[in-house]
């Protein structure tokens, strides 16, 4: 009986992968809040599983032999998932930034790459009969990569760094954006999306410079170890999966998310002028502001407020930033500034400390309390209770 033997670097493939496989069903099966978040990021994770697969037939020696001779169509198969995994991370990001999200006929553009090279492997491999394919396979080292394969190669790792930029400037927007829609912005926490781009950007941009470095062993004969430079990328594949499974046991959704921009309203909105800023219902939203204070609920946001004001939520977010001067956030913590002035000041409260006058405020951070009070008055909170209460002042 003939025994396939594996070495420690084929173990570790293998066990990212079912690793890989393993997490996407829970996904699937035990997780139900964020469905589409979830199916989305089983999939990311299948794609995950299939990449190794694909490695280990590829360039494993054992594995590689094996393969030809009980199946040459495990053969290029499982490298789909290098075109899947950048579009798919990238709906993954979308969908836990935005609200309700649903894929588009133009998100499916993203796919394009995907079936372009199936259809390469189509007519360049799986057409042929089995006896050409084992003929095509057999013999087969690294340095016989033809200068196209290594093209598509680079062009493949390229394209994943592409996808995790993309993925970073929906990041990046989406922190520009929530500052229109929320008074408070420390819990919303991007640490295991960041975790999760970040680090596959990183082993993405390493891959290219393998490719880069198999490039110039095949083509030039210049000898940079490829080999160690691709084991290094396999154990940090292996490390970012462990430690997505580990954190995601005490992960919970961001925030209720954002309204993506219509596609369709986005180049209106650019053509049309802005109408004239509605000076009543700029009155009406500072009257408002002043005598119901409803800053003083930590967690007010953007649409919240238009519906105690019964204005659309647009029309209040443009009266804010074109009257006002000011995103939402800036808005609201403006008015809990001026609170805290008023309790800072006023001698009935001259027992309370300066964390409770900031959480009677609406705020919930020490950190964006103090920053906004010297941005606004100049002097940290206690400066000003001195100036203003030098007889009793009361301790932090």
């Amino acid at each position: 009986m003939d025994i396939l033997l594996f070495n420690f670097h084929d173990v570790v493939l293998m066990m990212t992968s079912y690793q890989c496989t393993l997490f996407a069903l829970l996904l699937l099966v035990i997780r139900r809040e964020g469905y589409i978040s979830n199916v989305l990021l089983a999939l990311f994770l299948f794609t995950q599983a299939a990449i190794p697969l694909d490695i280990l037939i590829n360039f494993g020696a054992g594995f590689r032999d094996w393969a030809i001779h009980t199946s040459p169509n495990l053969f290029y198969v499982f490298g789909l998932g290098y075109w899947l995994e950048g579009p798919v991370l990238l709906w993954y990001t979308r969908s836990l930034i935005y609200r309700e999200y649903r894929l588009t006929r133009r998100d499916l553009i993203y796919l394009v790459p995907f079936v372009a090279y199936a259809l390469f492997e189509y007519f360049s491999y799986f057409r042929f009969d089995t006896a050409t394919k084992v003929s095509m396979l057999e013999g087969y080292t690294p340095y016989d990569e033809t200068l196209l394969n290594l093209a598509i190669g680079f062009g493949r790792e390229v394209l994943r760094v592409v996808f995790g930029m993309l993925c970073l400037l929906e990041i990046h927007n989406c922190r520009r954006r929530i500052q229109d829609s929320y008074s408070n912005i420390e819990k919303i926490d991007f640490t295991w999306l960041m975790m999760l781009v970040l680090g596959f950007l990183v082993i993405r941009s390493w891959a290219v410079l393998v490719n880069i470095a198999l490039t110039l062993a095949a083509q030039l004969d210049i000898m940079v170890d490829f080999r160690i430079m691709g084991l290094t990328s396999n154990y940090m594949v292996f490390i970012l999966i462990s430690a997505m499974i580990f954190f995601s046991l005490s992960y919970s959704s961001m925030f209720e998310g954002l309204e993506r921009k219509s596609e369709e309203d986005e180049p209106q909105q650019k053509v049309e002028e802005k109408p004239p800023v509605d000076c009543a219902l700029a009155e009406k939203i500072t009257r408002y502001m002043e005598e119901e204070k409803p800053f003083l609920a930590p967690t007010l946001t953007l649409e919240q407020l238009a519906v105690q004001l019964e204005i659309p939520k647009r029309g209040l977010s443009n009266t804010i930033n074109r009257h006002f001067g000011r995103n939402f956030f800036e808005f609201v913590n403006h008015y809990r500034i001026e609170e805290a002035k008023r309790r800072l000041a006023d001698p009935d409260c001259a027992e309370q400390t300066v964390m409770d006058i900031m959480l009677d405020s609406g705020f919930n951070t020490k950190a964006t309390f103090n920053s906004f009070f010297k941005k606004l008055v100049g002097m940290t909170p206690t400066e000003y209770r001195h100036r203003n209460q030098p007889e009793k002042v009361a301790a932090m």
